[in-house]
C-alpha cells in the first residue's frame, strides 16, 4: 500500500495485526497460518490450541480482540461464530 507511512517500520508482535481471514473451525485440521489474535461476531466459547500445544477453551466476548497465537480453533466446545483470525 503505497500511502502507508509506516511501511518503513519493522513489523513486531506488538504491532497492530495488518491482515485478516476468515477461520472454518476444524476438529482434524490447523490453521494455514498461526494467528497472532483472535476476534468473534457472536459471543461465546472457542476452543483453541496455542503454537506452544495448549489446548484450552475460553470465553471470548463479541467485538474484542484477543492476543492468542493459535495454530487450531476446534469445532468441538466452539460456541462462538464469525471467527476472524488476524496477524
Amino acid at each position: 500500500m503505497s500511502n502507508d507511512p509506516f511501511i518503513s517500520y519493522q513489523r513486531s508482535l506488538q504491532s497492530p495485526p495488518d491482515r485478516a481471514a476468515a477461520i472454518t473451525p476444524s476438529d482434524s485440521t490447523d490453521l494455514t497460518a498461526a494467528t497472532r489474535a483472535i476476534n468473534v461476531s457472536d459471543p461465546g466459547y472457542v476452543k483453541v490450541t496455542l503454537v506452544g500445544g495448549d489446548t484450552v477453551t475460553l470465553y471470548v466476548a463479541a467485538g474484542v480482540i484477543f492476543p492468542l497465537r493459535a495454530a487450531r480453533i476446534w469445532s468441538t466446545s466452539t460456541t462462538a461464530t464469525e471467527i476472524v483470525g488476524l496477524w
